[in-house]
């Protein structure tokens, strides 16, 4: 992203005014955890910060790095979570967009306009404009998914502690070798998406009485805090 700030953006702000926000989520395709969404508006008048990219372009150490600088020059962000009871119910489609929904609200300023990674959504009731692979081609699209991804990574090692069979603090929830030998060997957690195969074709319960964290009150603590950690996690979204 040689030139950071890409035409749209800067178009955007002469006609829909200053503040455009970045939109975009992780999460879609792993066997666990929730799927997690930031919006963040960035500043107009600074310059882009050097190294900014796709999140999946970027090493682990790389990521935590360029988020504490997007989170100290961001105008506003916001993180949003949809959890996996919520994937289950209503499908990963509409809880992306629950997540999205949330991370707007949680922003705390109403962007001028909206850019998001991927197709439009139909059902986000938010006036944006869509651009597939945004986070490659939008400056503040790629802030966001670096903001999502280091988010969802970390929530996904702290899960880990408690259930250390699954390898989360590796592969973040995402089909593996790892991660279906722990579910062959001792089923599924309350943390595993049973809509999704092969989860839904396993029978054996994880027994020890757990109960489900809430992954929304997770995300905000660990986005809170300042322990990041640097270890290298699975890249895809």
């Amino acid at each position: 992203m040689a030139d950071r700030w890409k035409p749209i953006e800067r178009e955007l702000r002469k006609t829909a005014g200053p503040l455009i926000a970045g939109v975009d989520e992780v999460g879609r395709g792993p066997l666990a955890g929730p799927v997690v969404a930031c919006a963040v508006i960035m500043p107009p008048d600074v310059r882009a910060i050097p190294g900014v990219d796709d999140s999946k372009q970027l090493r682990a150490d790389e990521r935590v790095r360029l988020a504490a600088k997007i989170r100290e020059r961001a105008v506003a962000y916001g993180i949003g979570a949809a959890s996996v009871r919520e994937i289950d119910r209503v499908n990963i489609y509409h809880a992306t967009v629950i997540a999205i929904r949330r991370a707007l609200r949680r922003m705390g300023v109403v962007a001028n306009h909206v850019l998001v990674d991927g197709k439009p959504i139909k059902t986000l009731e938010v006036a944006h404009t869509a651009i597939v692979g945004g986070d490659d081609r939008c400056y503040t699209i790629a802030c966001a998914s670096i903001l999502a991804k280091v988010t969802r990574d970390r929530i996904m090692r702290s899960l880990a502690g408690r259930y250390p069979n699954y390898i989360w603090d590796k592969n973040v929830g995402y089909a593996t070798l790892a991660h279906l030998q722990g579910l062959a060997a001792h089923g599924v957690t309350p943390h595993h998406r049973r809509s999704f195969i092969p989860v839904s074709q396993l029978s054996l319960e994880l027994g020890d009485g757990t109960g489900v964290v809430d992954v929304a009150s997770l995300a905000a603590a660990l986005e809170a805090s300042d322990s990041l950690t640097s270890d290298e996690s699975f890249g895809a979204d």
